[in-house]
């Protein structure tokens, strides 16, 4: 048996490395980011990312009740990118003070870094955290909607209303509106337990219908159901007045809300905003404007606290705050002396209804 050469040996051993080598650099990972972009995909988008579709101005997100109070989150973004976040509710009161004024700033510092809500809890601030948290994702939600507004005619936008209270628990409705017009609509929030329970099924699908067939929220009362029914009408009314402007039809953004405003060639679209419930110390506040033509043209206070020496602060300080709000165009308007916690209220609500209409 002849044996083999030295040098042979090398030879073969050289050129079976060789392929070896090419063999694996023709290989790529399927898993490899950057082969996915150079072949001109993006990669998946975190959940809870930032829009990115040049969404400018801001947006709050719903309040979200903790065990400590309620927490909300309003952004300031530019062409889809978080460049500031904020607290306008938070806890208050005793050690919710303290651990307010040490957690949030580090909460509103890590959305901007993240661009998203997937962000750390502050340690021994728990609840804080996952209240910021469930806010911030509400508002992420309201900007993804406004997005695709911008980005394509007749797409379909879910649209969530705020949580509605009434004597018998809370209501809180999502429509999702395609073309215009309302294609679904439904209860996340009901009134439920005993009598409730039986009331809810029969009154929410009737309302339901109720609203897509209407396309607004001007529906009627189900008998027997009446707080429910003013609570579902006043979320729906809500989650339409959230739909961006020339996102939807008149019919789709509510009474008064999409309809051309002005005569000959200059046309504005008109739209009703419903702000967000800012609480007080002596009872919730929340507005309602209608903006045409980038001016506010009507405010009101849609609640305000009342009972007892309530009664008259409102009676005498939501007139001229309507007003003011009116002359100002905006929520920098001064506070009516001797209805300070009215006041405050009226200028919060103001501005989450201002937020809506992105400015």
């Amino acid at each position: 048996m002849r044996k083999s050469h030295p040098v042979r040996r090398a030879v073969l051993a050289g050129a079976a490395t060789v392929s070896g080598i090419v063999l694996l650099l023709s290989l790529k990972p399927a898993s490899d980011p950057g082969s996915a972009q150079a072949a001109g995909q993006a990669p998946p988008a975190a959940a809870g990312q930032a829009p990115q579709g040049g969404v400018n101005g801001a947006v709050t997100g719903d309040a979200a009740q903790t065990q400590y109070g309620a927490v909300q989150v309003r952004l300031t973004m530019s062409n889809g990118k978080i460049t500031q976040a904020e607290a306008v509710q938070a806890p208050k009161g005793g050690r919710s003070d303290q651990i307010t004024a040490s957690s949030v700033p580090r909460l509103n510092q890590a959305v901007v870094a993240a661009q998203s809500a997937e962000i750390d809890a502050v340690s021994g601030a728990t609840y804080t955290s996952a209240g910021y948290k469930k806010s911030l994702q509400s508002a992420l939600d309201k900007a993804k909607a406004s997005a695709g507004a911008q980005q394509g005619s007749g797409g379909a936008q879910t649209l969530t209303g705020d949580v509605a209270q009434t004597q018998y628990g809370p209501v809180q409705v999502r429509v999702t509106v395609a073309g215009g017009k309302i294609t679904k609509a439904e209860a996340v929030q009901a009134p439920k337990g005993g009598r409730s329970d039986q009331i809810t099924a029969s009154s929410v699908p009737r309302l339901n219908q109720a609203a897509v067939a209407a396309g607004t929220a001007d529906i009627d009362a189900v008998s027997g159901a009446t707080y429910t029914s003013a609570g579902y009408k006043k979320s729906l009314q809500s989650a339409l007045d959230k739909a961006p402007a020339g996102g939807g039809s008149s019919q789709a953004a509510g009474s008064g809300g999409g309809q051309a405003a002005g005569s000959g060639g200059g046309q504005a679209a008109t739209r009703t905003l419903t702000g967000s419930v800012a609480q007080t110390q002596y009872g919730p506040v929340q507005v309602r404007v209608t903006v045409a033509g980038g001016k506010i043209t009507k405010a009101e206070a849609v609640q305000a606290p009342k009972g007892g020496r309530s009664d008259q602060i409102t009676s005498s300080s939501v007139p001229r705050l309507n007003q003011a709000a009116v002359a100002a165009g905006n929520a920098q308007i001064d506070a009516v002396s001797g209805a300070t916690y009215t006041s405050a209220g009226y200028k919060q609500s103001l501005q989450s209804a201002l937020d809506q209409a992105g400015g």
